[in-house]
């Protein structure tokens, strides 16, 4: 029996932080870790390293320059056949910079076709969003529908083809002891293993 080949994963970490690492960056290392065990090729989009500008009117989306770095993160996300999206959720949704990322790099041209029917550019990949934050999971997708969650998985990843997408939300990170977050950073090791 023939091995599968291994997967060729894009990690976007999310965190805005570029000063000190966060539990979401210990989530995606272990992603990381797990998939480079099993054989996976892994390559790494730090928002916060990267320099680009806000978006700020339609014609900047559809025909502005496109800065170097959101370039290369273009050209990671369209080399893998898997994503990993890991965040911390900021008043309900994804932090204000990463939104930013999505705009520059999700453009036409890239992720949908401009036109009237407009086409799905970056079918045949799947995903796995990882979102932690201070409320229980529970409340957040029950209580509020995960609906910055929602925004991201139909708005941006779905509208581009990307699916299917799976959620991991990672609640009570800065009130649980440490063997919590213990168990999320083995869960997350071995999604990494699967490349699910």
């Amino acid at each position: 029996m023939r091995k599968e080949a291994g997967k060729r994963i894009t990690i976007i970490q999310g965190h805005p932080d570029p000063k000190e690492a966060h539990f979401c960056h210990a989530l995606a290392w272990a992603y990381d870790e797990g998939a480079r065990a099993a054989g996976h090729e892994v390559r790494t989009i730090d928002v916060s390293q990267l320099e680009f500008s806000l978006i700020q009117n339609k014609r900047e989306f559809e025909r502005g320059a496109v800065p170097a770095d959101i370039r290369k993160a273009q050209a990671d996300i369209l080399w893998a056949n898997h994503l990993v999206i890991c965040y911390p959720l900021w008043l309900g949704t994804l932090p204000a910079l990463l939104k930013g990322f999505f705009e520059q790099t999700f453009r036409y041209g890239f992720a949908i076709e401009n036109s009237p029917r407009p086409k799905k550019l970056l079918k045949g990949r799947s995903a796995r969003v990882i979102v932690t934050m201070g409320m229980p999971a529970a409340v957040y997708r029950y209580y509020f529908r995960a609906h910055g969650l929602k925004s991201l998985e139909s708005g941006i990843l779905s509208l581009s083809g990307i699916g299917p997408i799976r959620a991991s939300l990672v609640g009570m990170v800065e009130q649980r002891r440490p063997a919590y977050r213990a168990q999320w950073i083995d869960a997350v090791r071995k999604l990494g293993t699967l490349a699910k």
